[in-house]
């Protein structure tokens, strides 16, 4: 019989807590179990496995930042849009870091597509409609701005820019600046 209280959605919510506090990567049934106050098996009948949990736990990280991604860009286009954007998932990052870290966890087809993965597509492509971009080139800004958000917060979140001038938030800046920049004379040849 499952433990009076615990539910799939109690034990992802505080196995997200407990990967912003140690790391995803030390998430497991076992530690989320102490955490709790029971036994490993306990947990078992709410989820399967150790992949099951972190599923759980990437699952509601996206749904978080895609929640507060559409939240940010409302009424909003072009440069204050993308800024807007980036700044989510900047402080999405700083804030819950191992959230962050589970919002690129591997799901699997079916997860993948019950995901809030699409709507963050979405939002990107909403964000490149006010720079004017054609496929194939709208893909290529999709996937430049996801890789230049999560390497800079993946950099910025591990201490890579703490130990010289100038300060992270003025790079931060003058990133998006260039980035606005380049997407209004991307290059289409």
């Amino acid at each position: 019989m499952a433990r009076v209280g615990l539910t799939t959605e109690r034990l992802v919510r505080a196995g997200a807590e407990l990967a912003d506090e140690i790391g995803f990567e030390q998430v497991t049934p076992a530690e989320l179990a102490r955490r709790c106050g029971v036994k490993t098996a306990s947990l078992y009948s709410h989820v399967r496995n150790a992949n099951d949990l972190k599923t759980g736990i990437a699952l509601l990280a996206l749904e978080e930042l895609a929640d507060r991604g559409a939240t940010a860009l409302a009424g909003r286009a072009g440069k204050d849009a993308l800024t807007a954007f980036a700044n989510v998932y900047r402080d999405y990052a700083l804030t819950h870091p191992g959230r962050f870290v589970a919002a690129r966890y591997p799901l699997d087809p079916e997860a993948a597509a019950a995901s809030a993965g699409a709507r963050h597509a979405e939002m990107m492509r909403a964000i490149l409609r006010g720079y004017d971009l054609a496929e194939p080139h709208r893909t290529h800004a999709v996937r430049l701005l996801g890789s230049v958000f999560s390497g800079y917060v993946t950099l910025e979140a591990a201490g890579g820019f703490g130990h010289s001038a100038p300060d992270p938030q003025e790079s931060w800046t003058e990133i998006l600046d260039a980035l606005d920049s380049l997407l209004r004379t991307w290059p289409t040849t």
